[in-house]
């Protein structure tokens, strides 16, 4: 997968990159290691983090790893895969994690992050806040100046407020649509049986960020009807980012 002379790597290609060097590197620096709780992520960049870890126990380097999966997605994948999976609630967890790796939409120079292209942003900010650390794996398109104004903000609503959270997202600055399903009549139902709202913001003529993040983050979730918004701000992550020269920075 390095890049050669004539032909850089593809989105897909970093974002395995990404994937793999972070959980080898998080193995060589003792952030991951056998007998941990370890969140994982949803999506087309924390799926390859999955196999990756996957390969790591079936070579014996890592052992008695308690998984919590944050999506039915990644639930099936760590079953096809032989990672145990348990409940945030159950005994072996206790309601909290050691380590949480996953991806992100779009990642500012603060490292504050969008997350919930996937529609699994509840349980993946409930495992993200409760681990002690919280890593991203990334590929070059995701690290953007601004949060929010190409990458629409994923809001989790109870159905039945659909219309009062978007009047109020509205007058938050923010253009509201329903998420619709491909190949499914109507919007996505989330795992947990809620519908999602995309929100974007406009560029500011002066360059600066039309929203602040964190700020947003506790404004959004305080609307009634609101379940949980895709702003990852108040939990600083180490992000990996791969580029399509073959390289991996670490943040």
């Amino acid at each position: 997968m390095q890049k050669t002379e004539t032909q850089a790597l593809t989105q897909a290609d970093q974002k395995i990159l990404a994937a793999r060097h972070a959980i080898d590197d998080l193995i060589k620096e003792g952030l991951i290691h056998s007998g941990m709780r370890i969140g994982l992520g949803t999506g087309s960049t924390a799926m390859p983090a999955v196999t990756r870890l996957a390969e790591r126990i079936s070579d014996g380097t890592l052992k008695g790893i308690r998984a919590v999966a944050t999506s039915f997605q990644t639930t099936i994948a760590c079953e096809e895969l032989g990672i145990p999976v348990y409940s945030m609630n159950a005994r072996e967890i206790g309601g909290a994690l050691e380590l949480a790796i996953d991806g992100a939409d779009e990642i500012s120079p603060e490292k504050k992050l969008i997350k919930g292209g996937g529609a699994a942003l509840l349980l993946e900010k409930i495992v993200a806040y409760n681990a002690e650390r919280f890593v991203i794996v990334a590929d070059e398109t995701k690290a953007v100046a601004h949060l929010g104004t190409k990458f629409a903000l994923p809001v989790e609503v109870i159905p039945e407020a659909r219309t009062s959270v978007t009047a109020a997202i509205e007058r938050l600055g923010a253009k509201v649509a329903i998420r619709h399903g491909i190949r499914k009549a109507g919007p996505v139902i989330t795992d947990n049986g809620n519908i999602i709202l995309d929100c974007l913001w406009q560029p500011t003529p002066d360059g600066k960020s039309p929203v602040d993040p964190e700020k947003a983050e506790d404004a959004l979730n305080g609307i009634v009807g609101v379940v949980e918004n895709g702003f990852f701000a108040k939990k600083e992550p180490i992000v990996y980012v791969a580029r399509a020269n073959g390289s991996v920075e670490k943040r």
